[in-house]
């Protein structure tokens, strides 16, 4: 029985003043931050990261005032690893909030970004790549919210240094393509948040496909269950090194 840490690599807080940020869970309001943050320890989780999400497109000023209201969350709940966001609309202006939040901050990982939403700029877009190049430099961890693999597929070629964390494995036949990317691509990994997961033998198929070191445990929460996504791994025939690499340590290494 796995008795390791569980770090959960992609969720989506919300602070208790909702002009700042918005509560994104399917059924609505799910309680206030600090029942937010007391439910993802109820399940195990000793570390959380992602990004703080609002409904519907954002300039470049508001994508930033939601990366500040990470930072203050994470004064709040230390356990919380900021994921911030940056606008292809200004990339210089993303590229300089990448280098503030990066040396004067300690940020270390961007996204999960979610342009479907935020409209904050297709993937492999010319202002994107720029942003990705400081990205790269700084070897800041991208988390992407991306269906078109050809998108993907483009960033990975144009940047093998970067690194690149697939957001979701979606269902079964999407599923099998993105894990075949990732497998291809020594900069790539994968999240296990969201649509997938609820499928039995998902997981041991991405293991066996991609390696157990491209895989990180991830819930979407408040969106989906934390605690049915753990039970999903669990549930799994993965030996406690699998776990161990799922759970922790491949998150651990990106951000090292």
């Amino acid at each position: 029985m796995y008795t390791g840490k569980i770090i959960d690599a992609h969720i989506h807080p919300f602070t208790d003043d909702r002009e700042e940020s918005v509560n994104i869970a399917a059924f609505g309001v799910t309680g206030t931050e600090e029942e937010f943050f007391a439910q993802l320890k109820k399940c195990g989780a000793s570390l959380v990261c992602g990004s703080v999400l609002r409904k519907g497109p954002a300039t470049f000023e508001e994508i930033k005032k939601l990366n500040r209201t990470a930072l203050a969350l994470r004064e709040r709940h230390p356990e919380y690893v900021p994921g911030i966001h940056v606008h292809d609309a200004d990339p210089e202006g993303s590229c300089r909030e990448l280098e503030e939040m990066y040396h004067l901050h300690g940020v270390r990982w961007i996204g999960e970004l979610v342009d479907y939403s935020l409209k904050t700029g297709i993937y492999n877009s010319p202002g994107m790549m720029q942003i990705y190049e400081t990205a790269r430099d700084l070897g800041m961890p991208v988390n992407i919210h991306c269906s078109d693999l050809a998108v993907i597929e483009d960033v990975l070629k144009n940047f093998p240094a970067l690194k690149l964390v697939i957001a979701h494995p979606e269902d079964v036949g999407n599923a099998k393509n993105r894990f075949a990317l990732v497998a291809k691509y020594p900069n790539a990994c994968i999240d296990i948040s969201g649509t997938g997961l609820f499928r039995w033998g998902m997981l041991r198929y991405a293991v066996n496909i991609c390696g157990s070191e491209k895989i990180l445990f991830g819930s979407d929460f408040p969106i989906c269950s934390p605690g049915m996504n753990l039970g999903g791994v669990f549930s799994e025939p993965l030996s406690d090194a699998e776990l161990e690499n799922i759970l922790c340590k491949n998150f651990e290494r990106l951000v090292s």
